[in-house]
């Protein structure tokens, strides 16, 4: 690389660092061991990983005096530019570099690898799309890395962000227990159902605050890109293929959550059910389709699932125009529950948590008639501020992390 263009590296990285807002952390920022020497951050497009790498190399100038981030979708590097970048900053005096990312790279494992064993006083970090995981790699990184991964924004973490006031965060355990307490110091503050319908509507995704007129329709471009970049450095894909996909993609937003005939929807994408199994597992982890199996562990070994949705609600927004109202609430449900606890497909009900707490999830005249004989069993209710025994407020589940 010349002096040049790793000078406008610099100054770029400078430039971001320096511009990047402070005022609003996700929940998972104090939680990342930003101290360790390598640390793997992924999670769907869109949900703010690159800005928690500036916020915390903003807050941290000691450290960012000696730090480099680099975008690999901004500065188009090939691994070996970026290998003789890191370097040239190990050489005068960096120690810690910061790539954004790391997906547009080919062999990126095999660099990242070289990276940690050949530079040993460097800490390194970086990001990627959570459709990653599925990649399978030549180098083992998962013994010598701290991963973490960043979900779309809670409502709790919305209501932050819009300037509602900070509340705590509560495990289910208790929500179930003390759900009524919980709702009442809320609903004392804010009008929480209006701001609940503006979360189903664009409350996810934090780049909604950038231009919340065209949310949907730069929404829209994030599925593109996952769709057209991300999804074919994965999987073996077609162009077909891939508009086939975000057909699919429309036709769960506008339908109710469905038990999916596999075969079939393999044939439509003219692939064999193995193929379209991954590619179908590939989008649940971009974050674009939301799936519950009767047993949990079998949606991480690429079984067919019982149900099969959006993965969020601004997704279905931004997909059709008028998304079912009864879907929203269980996409919601589950975008929800699935961040730290287990969602699975029960016999009865809408949705089993963590092997045990069974929901049927509704409006305001939702009834037990579906699960009043099942124990440890509760209503999600939309529309309502507060509950009473075991009907529970829907909005309050996003209040989790």
């Amino acid at each position: 690389m010349t002096e040049e263009n790793i000078q406008m590296i610099y100054d770029m990285s400078v430039d971001r660092i320096r511009e990047t807002d402070t005022s609003f952390h996700r929940h998972l920022f104090n939680k990342v061991d930003w101290d360790s020497r390598l640390v793997a951050l992924d999670g769907p497009r869109g949900v703010g990983k690159t800005t928690m790498f500036l916020q915390h190399l903003r807050e941290n100038p000691t450290e960012s005096d000696s730090s480099l981030y680099v975008s690999v979708d901004n500065v188009w590097l090939n691994a070996q530019e970026l290998y003789e970048l890191a370097q040239h900053h190990v050489r005068h005096g960096g120690q810690s570099l910061y790539i954004d990312e790391i997906h547009y790279l080919a062999e990126w494992q095999n660099l990242i690898k070289s990276l940690y064993d050949n530079f040993k006083k460097l800490k390194i970090a970086y990001t990627g799309s959570s459709i990653l995981r599925l990649a399978k790699g030549k180098a083992d990184l998962s013994r010598r890395q701290v991963e973490y991964s960043l979900s779309g924004m809670s409502f709790r973490e919305f209501l932050e962000f819009e300037g509602c006031g900070s509340f705590k965060a509560h495990g289910l355990d208790d929500i179930l227990k003390n759900h009524v307490s919980i709702a009442e110091s809320v609903v004392s503050k804010i009008k929480v159902v209006p701001k609940f319908e503006q979360y189903l509507d664009h409350g996810y995704y934090p780049f909604y605050k950038e231009d919340i007129r065209h949310f949907h329709q730069k929404l829209l471009q994030v599925v593109n890109q996952v769709l057209d970049v991300d999804l074919p450095k994965v999987e073996d894909v077609t162009p077909e293929t891939v508009r086939k996909a975000r057909r699919m993609l429309t036709i769960l937003a506008e339908s109710t959550p469905q038990t999916p005939n596999t075969s079939k929807l393999c044939r439509g994408l003219e692939m064999d059910r193995k193929q379209g199994l991954k590619v179908l597992h590939s989008l649940r982890r971009a974050g674009l389709v939301g799936m519950l199996a009767e047993d949990a562990d079998a949606i991480k070994h690429l079984c067919s699932p019982n149900k099969l949705f959006c993965d969020n609600t601004n997704l279905m927004r931004a997909l059709t125009p008028t998304p079912d109202k009864g879907t929203l609430r269980e996409v919601f449900f589950n975008s929800q529950l699935s961040v730290c606890n287990t969602t699975q497909f029960p016999s009865r009900g809408d949705i089993l948590v963590d092997g045990k707490h069974l929901f049927e999830i509704g409006g305001e005249k939702k009834s037990f008639d579906q699960i009043k004989d099942l124990p440890d069993s509760y209503l999600a209710v939309d529309g309502i501020e507060v509950g009473r025994g075991f009907r529970i407020p829907l909005w309050l589940f996003g209040f989790l992390y």
